[in-house]
C-alpha cells in the first residue's frame, strides 16, 4: 500500500478541484437569497472558476517544468485552500466571485501537474493502474459534486461547500510533502507569458460579453472587439514565439482540431444547463438542495459507470463512432428534457438526464485517447492540456450562452420586471408574496428551460457531426504510441502540461 500513497495525494487534489466545478449548482438559490445577488452574479460564481481553470492550465505546466512539479502542486493546494476559506467566509458576492477566481488558479496549478507527477512516480504497468484510478476519480468527481453540495447545503449551509475543502487540502498537503518526490524538466522551455496573457484576455472578454448580453450596447461590442484582438495576438504570439504554450502546427491536424471543438461543445451541451435546471428544482418546485442533487445524480453516476465500461472496449472500437455516437445521444437526452410543462414535476427530466449521462460516458474516455493519438507522442502533454482547457472553457461558455437563452425566454414570458427576481433564485419569495403569479412563474420556467435544452441539443448535434466527419479512423489507433511514450524519460516536457 505504501507505494500508492503518492497516488492518494494526487487524486485527493484532483477530486477536490473537479468537484468544485459542479458542487455550486445546487447551492445557487441559497446563495442568491443570503447574498441578495443578481442573475449575472450567479453565473460568474460558476463561470469564473471554470474560466480561470481552463485559461491557465495550459501555461502553469510550463512553469512547473522549471520550478518543480511537486512544488507547483503544493502551491496549488495551499492557494486552493486559502481561496476556499475566503469563499466560505465571503460577506458579499463580489468577494465570493474574486475568491472563486483564485480557486481556479489553484486548481489549474494542481490539474496541470497531476499527470506529470503520476508519470514520474509510477513506471510501466503501475503507471497504467495509476492513470486508470486517476481517470475514475475524475468521473467520480462529477457524480459526487451535486450530491455533496446538496448534503452540505441542506444540513450546514452553502458556505460549507467551500469550507469542506480545508481538511482535504491539509491531508493532501501532508501526504504530498511526505511521499511525493520532486521532478522537473532540465530542458524546460521558457514560460510563454505573451500566450498566457492574450489567451486569458480573449477568453475572459468573450465570456463576459456573453454573460452581459445587451448586444446593441457599446460596452458589449467593445468586449467582443477586445476578445477578437486578443485572440489574433495569441495566434501571432504562438506563431512567432520560441516556446509556445500551444504549437499551432498541431492545429493542422483536422482530427486534433475537431477534438478541441468537440470537447468544448460537449461540456456546454451536457453540463451547463444544470445550473438553470437547479433554479427550477429548488426555487419553483421547492426541492431541498440535497433532493436537487439527487435528481442530477443519475446523469453523473451513469456517465461514471459507462466511462469505466467503455475503457474495456475502447482499444478495439472506433473512437470516432464512440465520440460521435455519444454526442448524438447527449443531444437526444437534452431534447428528452425539453418536455417541461407548467404543472410538471422533477420526475419529467430524469429519463433525459440518464440519456445525457450515457452519452457523456461513451464520449469522454475515447476523446482523451483520440487526442493523444492524433499528435506526436512528444506533444501528448500539450495536447492533453489543450483538451482540458477547451473542456473547461466550453463549460464556461455554455453557462454564458445557455444563460442568455434562459434569461431571454424568462423575460419574454414573465416580463422584465419579474424575470430578474426569477432568474436570481427568488421564485419562492415571489410566489409566497403573490400566489396569483404562480401560473406565470411556472410557465416562464417551463418555456425557458425547454428552449435552453433545445439549444443544448443543437450544440451536441454540431459536436457529433464534427466528430463523425473530421476525426480520422487513425486517431483511434495508438498501438505504437505507448511503447514510445514509455521509452521517453519521465522528465520529457510534454506530459507536464496535461
Amino acid at each position: 500500500m505504501r507505494k500508492w500513497w503518492p497516488l492518494v495525494a494526487i487524486c485527493a487534489g484532483t477530486f477536490m478541484l473537479l468537484v468544485d466545478v459542479t458542487i455550486v449548482n445546487v447551492a445557487l438559490p441559497d446563495m442568491a437569497r443570503q447574498l441578495h445577488t443578481t442573475f449575472g452574479d450567479l453565473q460568474w460564481v460558476i463561470d469564473v472558476y471554470a474560466l480561470v481553470l481552463g485559461a491557465l492550465v495550459l501555461t502553469v505546466g510550463s512553469v512547473a517544468d522549471r520550478l518543480g512539479r511537486k512544488k507547483m502542486y503544493l502551491a496549488g493546494l495551499v492557494l486552493f485552500a486559502v481561496a476556499s476559506l475566503t469563499c466560505g467566509l465571503s460577506p458579499n458576492v463580489g468577494v465570493l466571485i474574486a475568491a472563486r477566481g483564485v480557486q481556479g488558479l489553484g486548481g489549474a496549478a494542481m490539474f496541470a501537474t497531476t499527470m506529470a507527477l503520476i508519470s514520474s512516480t509510477y513506471p510501466g504497468r503501475e503507471r497504467g493502474v495509476a492513470f486508470g484510478a486517476w481517470g475514475a476519480v475524475i468521473g467520480g468527481a462529477s457524480a459526487a459534486g451535486p450530491l455533496i453540495g446538496g448534503l452540505l447545503t441542506t444540513h450546514f449551509g452553502w458556505r460549507w461547500i467551500f469550507l469542506v475543502n480545508l481538511p482535504v487540502s491539509v491531508l493532501a498537503v501532508a501526504l504530498t510533502l511526505a511521499v511525493i518526490v520532486e521532478s522537473r524538466d532540465p530542458r524546460a522551455r521558457r514560460v510563454d507569458l505573451a500566450g498566457m496573457v492574450t489567451f486569458t484576455v480573449a477568453a475572459g472578454s468573450l465570456t463576459y460579453a456573453l454573460i452581459r448580453g445587451d448586444w446593441g450596447s457599446a460596452e458589449t461590442l467593445g468586449l467582443v472587439a477586445v476578445a477578437v484582438l486578443a485572440a489574433a495576438l495569441f495566434v501571432l504570439a504562438e506563431w512567432r514565439g520560441a516556446s509556445p504554450m500551444l504549437d499551432l502546427a498541431l492545429l493542422r491536424n483536422s482530427s486534433f482540431t475537431s477534438l478541441l471543438a468537440v470537447g468544448g461543445l460537449m461540456s456546454a451541451a451536457a453540463w451547463a444547463a444544470m445550473a438553470y435546471q437547479s433554479l427550477w428544482l429548488q426555487s419553483v418546485l421547492g426541492l431541498s438542495p440535497i433532493k436537487a442533487g439527487l435528481v442530477i445524480l443519475p446523469c453523473s453516476g451513469l456517465a461514471f459507470v459507462t466511462s469505466l465500461l467503455v475503457g474495456r472496449i475502447m482499444h478495439r472500437t472506433s473512437a470516432r463512432l464512440l465520440i460521435g455516437g455519444g454526442l448524438l445521444i447527449i443531444a437526444a437526452g437534452a431534447l428528452a428534457q425539453a418536455v417541461i410543462r407548467p404543472d410538471s414535476s422533477w420526475t419529467v427530466v430524469l429519463p433525459g438526464l440518464a440519456v445525457v449521462g450515457l452519452g457523456a460516458g461513451l464520449a469522454m474516455a475515447p476523446m482523451s485517447s483520440a487526442a493523444m493519438a492524433a499528435v506526436p507522442w512528444q506533444r501528448a502533454g500539450m495536447a492533453g492540456g489543450a483538451l482540458s482547457a477547451f473542456r473547461q472553457l466550453g463549460f464556461a461558455f455554455g453557462i454564458a450562452v445557455l444563460g442568455e437563452v434562459f434569461r431571454g425566454q424568462l423575460t419574454q414570458v414573465a416580463g422584465s420586471g419579474l424575470s430578474g427576481a426569477l432568474s436570481g433564485g427568488q421564485a419562492g419569495a415571489v410566489l409566497a408574496k403573490t400566489p396569483a403569479l404562480a401560473p406565470v412563474v411556472h410557465r416562464a420556467f417551463a418555456e425557458a428551460l425547454d428552449i435552453t435544452y433545445v439549444v443544448a441539443a443543437c450544440l451536441a448535434v454540431l459536436a457529433g457531426v464534427l466528430a463523425l466527419v473530421f476525426i480520422k479512423p487513425s486517431a483511434a489507433s495508438h498501438s505504437a504510441q505507448p511503447a514510445a511514450r514509455d521509452a521517453a524519460p519521465d522528465t520529457a516536457p510534454a506530459p507536464a502540461q496535461a
